[in-house]
């Protein structure tokens, strides 16, 4: 996945707010990604004209091969469905489903075969083979983000993008969901972009993209799950917000 010089400009005229400032950056296959930056600096809109959810003023996109930028609506409705998976902190799931049901739900959007075996395998996947039949309400918030994950995952996406995916959980919970995160980046190659304002769960990456201002500020490779990575990660938000 790729941005090439991306902007992105809301409002008009007097009104005019800069959110992305011609910003490139490369996401490599199989790769696990953490963006970071103080408050406005862009990150959200940028995961937003990547993953399809809004178009880009200027610049191209490039997720499977296809210009996100130059799509319509329905198009990038089509790519989203097929192409993209999303885990957001809120779990956003359907109360009156089961955890299977839930885990169905984009398969059905696209009116593909729903498979079951898929499903159950998809909730094995994340360590729910046993809970398929129960609701969210029977289930804990690391429960169920684990549900919204297998639900993102059971179309194969190329790129997986978690919007502040452990913000809602408590420490343990947190770990839990970020070693399941690194586990499918390591062992089945899943491409996956994490915003996040923690210096702990960005430390799970193995790059983190650092954004002031709508623009690039920095890019900093780590050792995945390192010791040392939150304090060298949270040294550089520092600097950014001085």
């Amino acid at each position: 996945m790729q941005l090439l010089g991306v902007r992105k400009v809301y409002g008009s005229g007097d009104h005019t707010v800069t959110a992305l400032n011609r910003v490139s950056v490369g996401f490599p296959t199989g790769t696990f990604t953490a963006i970071m930056g103080p408050s406005g600096s862009g990150k959200s809109t940028l995961l937003h004209c990547a993953a399809g959810l809004d178009r880009p003023t200027e610049g191209q996109i490039f997720v499977a091969d296809k210009d996100v930028g130059a799509m319509d609506e329905g198009e990038r409705t089509i790519l989203r469905r097929e192409h993209i998976g999303f885990v957001f902190q809120a779990f956003n799931l359907v109360a009156s489903l089961t955890a299977a049901q839930n885990v169905e739900l984009p398969l059905r959007f696209a009116g593909r075969r729903v498979d079951r075996t898929d499903v159950l395998e998809a909730l094995a996947e994340v360590g729910l083979g046993e809970r398929s039949g129960h609701r969210p309400s029977e289930l804990s918030g690391g429960q169920q983000q684990r549900v919204a994950l297998a639900r993102a995952l059971i179309t194969r996406p190329d790129v997986l993008f978690a919007d502040e995916p452990t913000g809602a959980l408590d420490t343990s919970t947190s770990r839990e969901v970020l070693t399941l995160l690194r586990r499918l980046v390591d062992d089945k190659n899943q491409t996956t972009i994490m915003v996040t304002h923690d210096p702990v769960a960005a430390s799970y990456a193995d790059v983190v993209v650092f954004l002031k201002d709508g623009q690039l500020a920095d890019r900093v490779a780590l050792k995945p799950v390192d010791p040392s990575n939150p304090a060298l990660i949270a040294a550089q938000m520092a600097r950014l917000e001085a």
